[in-house]
């Protein structure tokens, strides 16, 4: 079966200032996080074909020598694609609020053998990245288990360079694949990030 995605690329630039927030906005969702035990869900054989990773990160201006973000990096399928793109010169944050997660991409890296990612546990409000430091900030799969989206992407948007870009990839709202009830409606998406900054 194939499973479509809606990509969402959200520039946020540091030099901007934030909107101020609706009611709407600042309310807080309860998602679920993605169970560990299903990642092996998340490995299709096929998911190059249809994520079409090398798309999404020409997108975000993802480059040799550029420091990232994998927000929500669950097994670590798009945090090695990142570490392979920012070479020996870059550097790529994983983050992940479960430990389990970051542990399954370490083991991931390690049999890789790549020595280019650092490994962060986040909160539910802040992934906790460095800031002011990243070219970009990359979003898979995750947005729906945020529960306040808003505060989040402030707190991402604090992390960026001048100029740097986040990029939000989901599942579409109607198909196939995980997280049904989790997944985000793209203009809500963008009305947020928006409001972030």
């Amino acid at each position: 079966m194939r499973i479509e995605k809606a990509v969402t690329i959200v520039t946020l630039t540091a030099a901007l200032l934030g909107a101020a927030a609706s009611g709407a906005l600042a309310q807080t969702r309860h998602g679920r996080l993605f169970p560990p035990e299903d990642l092996g869900l998340l490995e299709s054989p096929d998911r190059d074909v249809w994520q079409k990773p090398e798309r999404i990160m020409d997108a975000l201006g993802i480059a040799d020598g550029s420091k990232v973000a994998d927000v929500g990096a669950g097994g670590g399928w798009f945090t090695v694609r990142l570490a392979r793109r920012v070479g020996p010169n870059g550097r790529v944050y994983a983050e992940d609020v479960q430990p389990q997660m970051l542990e399954a991409t370490r083991r991931r890296a390690a049999r890789e053998r790549l020595g280019n990612i650092s490994y962060q546990p986040g909160t539910a409000a802040d992934p906790m990245l460095p800031r002011a430091t990243l070219d970009a900030v990359l979003i898979v799969d995750a947005y729906g288990e945020i529960p306040n989206p808003l505060l989040f992407l402030q707190n991402v948007r604090a992390s960026l360079k001048d100029g740097g870009r986040v990029g939000i990839v989901d599942y579409k709202r109607q198909g196939g694949g995980p997280g049904g009830d989790n997944r985000p409606d793209p203009a809500s998406v963008e009305e947020v990030a928006r409001a972030a900054g």
